[in-house]
């Protein structure tokens, strides 16, 4: 079975293009989840990119969470919040605060200690590998090990991404992000890890 889509936006998308970009890239394969990431944006410019992306995601049919703000998530109408600061103590308050209508995903996990600390926390996922820059050698094996023992989903996030890991990889999500972006057609670039969920499907 192949991983479901899990799509993460720009560091730092310009305002004024990226909506219209991520309009066609969500007319393509169905995504999962779409996380807002917060790169260095201050939290003026992030609350209206995150306003602006829920609209668009939602409608597209995509669950739609932002960054370490349970508020602003809350705010906006979002689907959910992906935790990477904080450690447990951030982990039980966004869970209080949205479960059980709303979600709550974890990452910046770096070893196995961290994902069964917070994969206890009644999360909806747990989120192996960095949000964009290079691949963590690292989080293919913890993926790939709590993928295999625990019940609670596991993200693959591997920001440059190739479509044949649409085969192998045996994580319930495969997050994409810099190499979606950074190509000429980032919904053409898309497409091709569409192409593959179906023949591995």
């Amino acid at each position: 079975m192949a991983p479901l889509l899990y799509l993460i936006t720009p560091a730092d998308p310009d305002p004024a293009q990226f909506p219209r970009q991520l309009m066609a890239v969500l007319s393509g394969p169905e995504i999962s989840a779409l996380l807002v990431r917060r790169g260095t944006m201050d939290e003026a410019s992030y609350a209206s990119l995150a306003e602006r992306v829920v609209q668009i995601g939602q409608a597209a049919g995509a669950a739609v969470l932002i960054e370490d703000d349970v508020a602003l998530a809350q705010r906006l109408s979002a689907d959910g919040v992906h935790v990477t600061q904080g450690g447990t103590k951030a982990i039980r308050a966004a869970v209080a605060a949205l479960k059980p209508d709303g979600i709550v995903g974890v990452g910046n996990i770096r070893s196995r200690h961290d994902a069964m600390s917070f994969g206890e926390l009644d999360v909806d996922y747990v989120l192996f590998g960095p949000l964009g820059g290079k691949a963590d050698a690292d989080a293919a094996d913890l993926a790939l090990w709590w993928a295999e023992t625990f019940e609670v989903p596991a993200v693959h996030s591997v920001p440059e991404a190739d479509p044949g890991l649409m085969t192998t990889s045996v994580a319930e999500f495969l997050a994409l992000s810099d190499g979606i972006w950074s190509r000429p057609d980032p919904a053409e670039a898309l497409r091709a890890f569409g192409g593959a969920q179906r023949e591995t499907s």
